[in-house]
């Protein structure tokens, strides 16, 4: 699957310009809530309460939130199946997965200055 690269205006791709598409997008997306989900979803397919689960503290509201976000924006699919009870799944599409590889440099970096930060905290603090 191909996904089509961008082909508005200019503007509409401008993360400065508070009226652009991208920078919708981008706060759509830039959640701790969502970043979390893409995160726990990686390659797997999850159903509902796996990825409650999986993403701690998050609430049944929060989750039915960031999911039918996240598959507006086309970052992952929902599959129903016509079984009782109801049955439904969800995973990364080929754009969720390029977000994924972005997020897990984000993790990484948050692991690697998780020390860091604290110590500046700590000492902001004081």
């Amino acid at each position: 699957m191909v996904t089509k690269q961008f082909a508005g205006s200019p503007d509409e791709a401008d993360l400065r310009r508070a009226d652009s598409l991208a920078r919708e997008i981008f706060s759509d997306v830039a959640n701790k809530w969502a970043l979390l989900i893409i995160e726990a979803l990686g390659e797997e397919t999850l159903r509902f309460s796996e990825l409650r689960n999986a993403v701690e503290g998050i609430s049944h509201k929060m989750l039915t939130q960031n999911l039918r976000m996240l598959e507006r924006n086309g970052l992952i699919d929902r599959t129903v199946y016509p079984v009782v009870p109801p049955r439904v799944e969800y995973t990364l599409t080929e754009p969720g997965q390029a977000l994924r590889v972005t997020i897990d440099g984000l993790c990484d970096w948050t692991h690697r200055y998780l020390g860091h930060i604290e110590t500046s905290r700590h000492r902001f603090d004081a």
